[in-house]
């Protein structure tokens, strides 16, 4: 009897270790395969101290005051216009919302649906107090060791500029785009778009625009970034999370502190239990959707163990899935997550606090909702606090996450296509943008908002990302051009749905 129990249990680890390698060898590459495109003949000098002339520009955006720096984004706009002279002769330019614009470059089929570029004109503050921590000052837009240093010349002014010298590179050599092309450049994206990119949104669904295509910021060229991967990365971002905050407030006697009330009913000890609860709780993981497909696209590239484990998540998905929540970066993908970003309570050690406040960050996973997200915070706080002791409520411009774009339609190809001929040596997968962009208004308009950024980037360079000593590679720039130089001629060819 033990000896047919023992061969039954071989023969189902035989049958599983058969069934686990052949879905491994199944799952061959799903990269597209294209002919590199011999480097365009870029004006790197000029271009990078074009970049370099816009960021000296002080143009930070406020989510307060909307006439903050209105001289240095007026100026912005001054240098746009004489620096990109054959752009600014032939497209339509329109200020929006005060400062956001709006160029519209006529195709010559009327019936075509229009493609449209984003990028931001804003730029995120440089944290006071670290000024000094910078090589170069953070607005000098100085070009130097082969780099444009200062705020902005990553984010996302390099956007902006590169596809503006790709439109000025096309208009000298006679270009002439089928699809009308519409290039939108808010000036708010820094503090959510509200006055910039909604109400461009706005114009054009009132103007009954129906996009065909959307790329606006987002992933990027990954380098050394992937586990398991040696090739760089480009992941096309085809959707991104939502965002909404809540703020708690709890309430208790205020009194003495030699005098503190029975454990755990403070204000204080009513909110830190709270916090705890949905720090330790939060929404439920899962591979799937975005996720599920980037890593799918990739498991055939990946080497080892890591390779089998993602061709088999049916059997290791329990184990991929608790490495993955193990890092920030890889546990956002995959949930809804949780931030406690802000906790006020108390203004003298002596005294116990009547209120206490805090207010918790969430990014929307798609598939999850705003709605959902309320009812696990309301059942978090209720399973710790007593009801009568705490309100809760959403702060404005909660969002949900944004539709996915589909990766099997005409659109996906053409940016996939595009991004393998200028950066041959990188895999592409979709990808899930964790954080937000403005894109997310463009909705109404458009079933294809790709979020992807033509540089190379490297695990060092994602520290200056909105941080200390941001910087963009003169090369870097160069490609950047490449790649919308062959984009806008790519997708203004390519069908539609």
């Amino acid at each position: 009897m033990l000896k047919k129990i023992l061969l039954s249990i071989g023969a189902v680890l035989l049958l599983l270790i058969a069934v686990v390698g052949l879905n491994t060898v199944r799952k061959g590459s799903q990269q597209m395969v294209v002919a590199p495109l011999a480097p365009l003949k870029v004006d790197e000098a000029g271009a990078a101290t074009r970049l370099g002339d816009a960021v000296r520009l002080k143009t930070i955006s406020s989510r307060d005051d909307a006439k903050l720096n209105t001289d240095q984004f007026l100026a912005f706009h001054a240098l746009l216009k004489a620096k990109f002279p054959k752009v600014h002769a032939t497209l339509k330019r329109e200020t929006v919302g005060d400062l956001s614009l709006l160029y519209t470059w006529q195709g010559s089929d009327p019936k075509a649906k229009p493609v449209m570029l984003l990028a931001h004109q804003d730029v995120v503050p440089v944290a006071p107090g670290t000024e000094g921590d910078w090589q170069v000052e953070p607005f000098a837009g100085l070009v130097k060791d082969g780099f444009v240093w200062g705020r902005g010349s990553w984010d996302d002014k390099g956007n902006l500029m590169s596809q503006l010298e790709a439109v000025e590179m096309l208009l000298a050599s006679g270009y002439q785009p089928t699809r009308t092309v519409y290039l939108a450049y808010g000036a708010d994206e820094e503090v959510s778009g509200v006055r910039g990119a909604a109400k461009i949104a706005a114009l054009l669904k009132e103007r009954k625009v129906q996009l065909d295509f959307v790329l606006d910021e987002g992933l990027l060229v990954l380098e050394g970034i992937m586990p398991g991967i040696k090739q760089p990365t480009a992941l096309i971002g085809v959707a991104e999370k939502g965002y909404m905050s809540v703020v708690l407030k709890m309430s208790a006697t205020p009194g003495h502190s030699s005098m503190p009330p029975k454990q755990g009913t403070s204000a204080i000890a009513m909110m830190s239990a709270a916090l705890k609860r949905l720090d330790d709780e939060q929404l439920p993981a899962g591979i799937r959707g975005v996720a599920g497909e980037m890593f799918d696209t990739l498991a055939p590239e990946m080497g080892g163990f890591t390779r089998v484990a993602l061709s088999n998540l049916w059997l290791f998905g329990p184990v991929v899935q608790k490495q993955f929540e193990g890092a920030g970066s890889t546990n956002a993908m995959i949930r809804t997550t949780t931030a406690l970003t802000i906790v006020n309570a108390g203004n003298k050690e002596n005294v116990l606090p009547g209120r206490a406040e805090a207010t918790v960050n969430f990014r929307i996973l798609p598939g999850d909702t705003k709605e959902q997200v309320l009812e696990h915070v309301r059942s978090k706080v209720s399973a710790a606090v007593p009801a009568d002791k705490f309100e809760m409520f959403a702060l404005p411009g909660a969002v949900n996450a944004s539709n996915v774009a589909p990766t099997n339609s005409a659109q996906y190809s053409v940016l996939n296509k595009t991004i393998r001929e200028v950066f041959p040596d990188a895999l592409v997968a979709p990808g899930l943008m964790v954080a937000a962009t403005d894109s997310i208004h463009y909705g109404e308009i458009s079933q294809h908002i790709f979020k992807f950024s033509p540089v190379r980037a490297n695990a060092e360079d994602l520290k200056r990302f909105h941080g200390t000593n941001e910087r963009l590679s003169t090369a870097n720039y160069a490609d950047a051009i490449r790649f919308y130089h062959r984009l806008i001629t790519e997708v203004v060819a390519a069908p539609g749905p």
